[in-house]
């Protein structure tokens, strides 16, 4: 059973009673990301996100690792581009005091001179981990290309100068604008009982003020492109990138399908044509990346630098073949119910159903999963082949990372 309540404060609380499981996932989920900074702040999402777990009033950084491992329970977050997540799995007996320490890290994060210090350091060492995995730096590379002056081209963990920059001042006015209880949700799942769950959820956050945030969303736009960033690697990593849909677009099913389809599986077409019938690469598929005003389908793959021409053109082959042509209905069929499995699968763990909890609401939407399944199977082979008729007439981006000095962009 799920129950959505909004303290009096505006923050929400999302829950769902499992009583046959015996843990428990919660997320303080927040609805800001690096689509909300600007060239001068780049990155400031993320670097919050570090510091919350470096101590508080009550807790050092040490105390909270400690703790949360002397319950055998789990704790994490992430920063993506439009939210942010703090996490955390336990036993079922141990959920209050989950609860008290994430809201104790949201509400009193000292940010202490000498913990920015030390984290910045940290952070800076993960820019540079990606720096050295091209496979990922190729999807930064991309964002870069298709949203050039949009905050969603922006790299989430920021650069090494903004990170610099920023003060503990910084990180508190960044929060008291984004950190609003009008943008703060709490997403429980597992073996709990709503009432208990508010009644902590109202001792905990019921205090804090109620705020409205103050950012408005900058329209995102669509921009054709290419680039390429040299590195000595041992492969040539490409995307190629299209306009996709919001998250609310109706075409967003038949987008999935057609993900599946192509790209998105083993048995799809570019797996099975691209590496297991001519052995040109190890990595290849397709994705669909959703924001709340648009979207981005990709296609990745990496193969060896002197055949990464032969692979772009032919995965702009297949794709406009598919355009042209349409899909199977054995095709659709198949792809329905691997779509159909992945969901219900996902509904026996407590962190995906959390997740799925959090998410949904702060994109102002809750479908059951049976609603989910109606809409995937009303899915139709035109609405399909409309989705790729729409997506291959486009313009397209394309970037690479690796030894070529050039790359033609498919259909040039």
């Amino acid at each position: 059973m799920i129950y959505r309540e909004i303290l009096p404060n505006g923050i929400r609380v999302v829950i769902e009673e499992i009583p046959t499981v015996r843990s428990v996932s919660l997320g303080i989920w927040v609805g800001t990301g690096s689509r909300d900074e600007n060239p001068q702040n780049n990155g400031v999402t993320h670097f919050i996100e570090h510091m919350m777990f470096k101590g508080t009033d009550k807790l050092n950084a040490r105390q909270i690792a400690e703790l949360f491992d002397g319950i055998g329970g789990q704790v994490n977050a992430f920063t993506s581009k439009e939210y942010t997540c703090y996490y955390a799995k336990v036993l079922d007996e141990h959920f209050g005091l989950a609860l008290s320490t994430l809201s104790d890290m949201l509400l009193n994060s000292k940010f202490a001179e000498e913990e920015l210090v030390k984290e910045r350091r940290v952070v800076v060492e993960e820019i540079k981990m990606y720096e050295d995995a091209p496979d990922e730096l190729v999807h930064d590379l991309i964002a870069e290309v298709i949203y050039p002056t949009h905050p969603l081209g922006y790299n989430i963990l920021g650069t090494e100068e903004t990170l610099n920059a920023f003060t503990s001042k910084d990180l508190f006015a960044y929060m008291a604008d984004n950190y609003t209880t009008d943008n703060i949700v709490l997403a429980v799942a597992g073996n709990i009982k709503r009432d208990d769950v508010l009644k902590q959820a109202e001792q905990l956050f019921g205090g804090i003020k109620p705020s409205l945030r103050r950012n408005t969303l900058e329209q995102a736009t669509f921009s054709a492109g290419q680039a390429i960033r040299h590195k000595a690697t041992e492969q040539t990593h490409i995307v190629l990138g299209m306009p996709g849909f919001q998250y609310d677009h109706p075409m967003i099913y038949p987008c999935i399908l057609f993900n599946n389809i192509l790209g998105g599986t083993s048995s799809s077409r570019l797996f099975q044509e691209v590496r297991e019938e001519r052995g040109l690469a190890y990595s290849i598929y397709s994705y669909h990346t959703a924001y709340k005003d648009t979207g981005v389908f990709g296609l990745y793959c990496g193969t060896a630098p002197e055949r990464a021409q032969t692979v772009l053109d032919l995965t702009h082959e297949i794709f406009h073949n598919i355009a042209q042509k349409g899909v199977t209905q054995d095709e659709l069929t198949k792809a329905k119910e691997q779509v159909k499995g992945s969901l219900m699968l996902s509904m026996e763990s407590t962190s995906s159903r959390m997740s799925r909890l959090g998410k949904n609401e702060l994109l102002g939407r809750h479908n059951s999963l049976d609603e989910l399944v109606a809409k995937v199977q009303s899915v139709t082979l035109d609405h399909v082949h409309e989705v790729a008729k729409q997506m291959v007439s486009g313009a397209f981006a394309m970037a690479a990372v690796g030894p070529n000095e050039t790359l033609r962009a498919p259909g040039q």
